[in-house]
């Protein structure tokens, strides 16, 4: 269940197309059909905010804080996130085809049967992030740190996850045909369903 946090301020069907937000400093503000598409920035701050039917549509954002944020019904089509903070953030409803998220903190955040099929995370800590249920039939997780996810009933078929950390994964409890595993994440799971891995 979304917990929403009590907002002071309501920013209501603005225009900030193209708009650069570097260095911008919001708090419990409600955003709502706020068009962000194709913004910019580096080191902006969201703290206990509500982004309810923004549309991220191909922005760029660098270093940015959304911290303890709520993403309602919002869109990220061919959004890039960089080195991004969103710790504590929940989603609920979003679109995120050919998201694109280089590196950053997503720790706790809430991402409960999100359609992340088509985006890529590269690099990124989703440590104790609720990732229960996701439908990410053929995304990108590389590199990431999955340690205390709940990954339970996740859709990971196809998917690729070389380099991330999968020890909170149990393989009978997730859909992973055709996911893309090294060696070394291959035996730790098969070590996970009690196997003994010997050489030959």
């Amino acid at each position: 269940m979304i917990r929403m946090p009590a907002t002071e301020l309501t920013v209501a069907r603005e225009d900030w197309y193209g708009r650069d937000l570097t260095g911008e400093d919001h708090m419990a503000t409600l955003f709502t059909d706020v068009d962000m598409t194709e913004t910019t920035g580096t080191g902006a701050t969201f703290d206990s905010c509500v982004f309810r039917g923004v549309r991220f549509n191909s922005a760029h954002l660098t270093e940015f804080a959304f911290t303890s944020c709520v993403f309602d019904a919002c869109v990220f089509f061919d959004a890039q996130l960089e080195r991004c903070k969103l710790v504590g953030s929940q989603f609920a409803d979003c679109r995120f085809d050919i998201l694109k998220v280089s590196g950053g903190n997503w720790s706790f955040t809430d991402l409960h049967r999100a359609a992340l099929a088509g985006a890529e995370f590269d690099g990124v800590r989703f440590r104790e992030a609720d990732l229960a249920g996701v439908k990410a039939s053929g995304a990108v997780l590389i590199g990431c740190d999955l340690s205390g996810a709940d990954l339970e009933q996740a859709d990971l078929s196809n998917a690729d996850l070389r380099g991330s950390d999968l020890s909170s994964l149990d393989p009978l409890s997730a859909s992973l045909t055709g996911a893309i595993v090294s060696e070394a994440q291959a035996i730790a799971l098969a070590e996970t369903l009690g196997l003994v891995v010997r050489p030959d």
